[in-house]
């Protein structure tokens, strides 16, 4: 038997990823609250009863789009963070906030979902959780480094303290 997928899991891989792809596009046209199987089996030209073999219900396909949102933004957070020096702890919080509006920007529906208002009767399982802490820890992350060589956290990184323009001080 062959390591790699079979032609059947090729095939479903392929099709889940459709079915997501077409539910992104309706969440921009209709948002999460008019997202419906039956509708997008219709786009796929698929009968509303086959969908359900990939998504048994709206919410599974809405935590689907959800855990892949939260796996995009924390793998282009992580990505900034791993772009600048451990020790440049002011140029990773800026890049890590830039990665984000600029995922945000470019993905702005998606954004929504995962950041706006909740989906009513939508009950968030958990299998998001890991997903939506990995850009906060990128976060953290930098904030220990930052305490760890010695600045203060209610000046972070040395900026906005006495003598600072803009900031209270007198310069």
């Amino acid at each position: 038997m062959n390591a790699g997928r079979t032609a059947r899991e090729r095939v479903r891989a392929e099709l889940t990823r459709e079915i997501a792809d077409i539910a992104r596009r309706r969440l921009a046209t209709h948002g999460a609250t008019g997202l419906s199987l039956r509708a997008v089996a219709r786009e796929m030209g698929m009968v509303s009863s086959a969908i359900y073999r990939y998504f048994p219900s709206r919410d599974d396909l809405l935590t689907a789009l959800i855990i892949d949102g939260y796996n995009s933004i924390g793998e282009t957070v992580e990505r900034a963070d791993r772009a600048c020096p451990p020790g440049d702890h002011m140029g990773r919080w800026l890049a890590v906030c830039r990665a984000v509006r600029g995922w945000a920007l470019a993905n702005p529906h998606e954004y929504a979902l995962l950041y706006g208002s909740p989906v009513p009767g939508y009950q968030a399982p958990q299998d998001t959780v890991a997903p939506a802490i990995r850009d906060v820890t990128v976060y953290g992350a930098i904030l220990a480094a930052a305490h760890e060589a010695g600045h203060d956290a209610a000046q972070p990184f040395g900026v906005g303290g006495p003598g600072v323009p803009g900031r209270g001080g007198k310069a």
